[in-house]
């Protein structure tokens, strides 16, 4: 069993390679007009996303506070407060890790 795991990972590598060998000698380096700007778009979109991350995270984490601060000793409504701020700290720190490890390739690759 594991033989043929090893070679199956191993034929899948080599035709990796041989397709990426293939396509340096079959196309053009430069980008058609259609890549340019889908690869445009995503860039607007990605910064649009980023703009609206910041005041969203700030709200759920405002609503959060604003709920475990006005439970009156209500144990469920401090805990949904409570997981409402973790949730969008962490989702907002995903976000901006996103955005960095997108950053770091693309200047790897440019």
């Amino acid at each position: 069993m594991k033989k043929k795991t090893f070679y199956s990972i191993f034929i899948t590598i080599l035709f990796l390679i041989f397709l990426n060998t293939l396509s340096c000698f079959s196309f053009a380096w430069g980008d058609p007009q259609i890549v340019g700007k889908i690869t445009s778009a995503f860039e607007s979109i990605k910064d649009w996303l980023l703009k609206i991350a910041t005041p969203a995270a700030a709200v759920a984490v405002g609503t959060g506070v604003f709920m475990k601060k006005f439970s009156f000793g209500d144990e469920e409504k401090i805990r949904t407060g409570k997981k409402l701020i973790k949730g969008s700290l962490f989702s907002y720190a995903f976000i901006l890790a996103i955005d960095l490890i997108l950053s770091a390739i693309k200047s790897l690759i440019s």
